[in-house]
């Protein structure tokens, strides 16, 4: 496949974009313009294949799936909507599904209102490698929602349930919790501490937030809600690929089981308290430092 001929296929098929939603101009120039009102959130991703997929049991709509997804939940993680998105790509040599890639990746980031706006595209002899730029919008009342806002006597809450993303295939289909994100701003405000996506694990991310916010969030082993088949809680929390939402609420404020919008799961499972990093106590009161269990990029 010749690079000149891909781009003129992206460029054809995001013509349709011009004066949709902040779309002003789209790809086609040297850059594209987009009309952000306020703060702007801004991620980036990448997607490597090999290591966040298995390029041979993968098909071409996961893979791009996945790629938009990941940023798009990051997003979702500080509150935010997605607006726009950029893309680009590695192919290996010799790919021959540069076309078909770039078409489902314009689907799903149109499906999670971010379509990709411009990017840029090269051949090498390694592994497929796709990397998603997403811009979004702060919730209009609440603003970003921060790692860094947890407070002693925080109750600390997840969304729906955790571990076995990868032999389940769930990390191919996962979705970003958006309008869960949206629903618990508006409905908590300020009072909605802090906020992370689960992407690498329960206990490194919760261990995350603990760092960032100067606390120890102190999570309960028989409370962690599990996928049917998960073995056991250090299972759960250790798998990693989830992209739940883990978040903190102010003392005293209720929080419905579950999302009013889309009907996702909400369980409370520990307590912030003073200290730093995160532990998960067993049945029997013993507690486990929770800060190595999940996902390592390194090596």
């Amino acid at each position: 496949m010749r690079e000149s001929e891909l781009l003129e296929h992206i460029e054809r098929r995001s013509r349709v974009l011009a004066g949709r939603g902040g779309v002003e101009v789209g790809p086609g120039d040297d850059a594209a313009v987009v009309r952000l009102t306020g703060e702007t959130l801004l991620t980036v991703d990448q997607l490597v294949g090999g290591r966040h997929f298995d390029p041979a049991k993968t098909s071409v709509d996961e893979i791009a799936r996945k790629a938009v997804a990941r940023s798009v939940s990051d997003i979702a993680a500080m509150g935010g909507r997605p607006v726009a998105g950029l893309a680009t790509g590695c192919l290996p040599r010799g790919c021959e599904f540069g076309d078909a890639l770039f078409d489902r990746m314009f689907h799903w980031a149109l499906h999670w209102g971010c379509p990709l706006v411009g990017g840029d595209i090269s051949v090498s002899d390694g592994p497929l490698v796709l990397t998603v730029t997403v811009a979004g919008r702060v919730h209009e009342s609440r603003g970003a929602v921060l790692r860094s806002g947890a407070r002693a006597g925080d109750s600390v809450y997840v969304t729906g349930a955790l571990g076995g993303s990868l032999v389940s295939g769930r990390h191919l289909s996962f979705e970003p919790r958006v309008e869960e994100a949206a629903w618990l701003c508006g409905l908590l405000g300020d009072r909605l501490r802090s906020m992370i996506d689960l992407s690498d694990g329960l206990g490194r991310d919760a261990a995350r937030v603990g760092r960032a916010s100067g606390v120890r969030v102190r999570l309960e082993a028989a409370a962690l809600p599990l996928h049917r088949g998960v073995a056991d809680w250090r299972a759960g929390a250790s798998d990693g690929e989830d992209y739940e939402l883990l978040f903190t609420v102010e003392r005293g404020a209720m929080v419905p089981a579950c999302c009013e919008a889309t009907g996702t799961a909400v369980t409370r499972i520990g307590t912030v308290v003073a200290g730093t990093g995160c532990v998960i106590v067993g049945e029997s009161g013993e507690e486990y430092g929770a800060e190595n269990l999940g996902w390592e990029h390194s090596g």
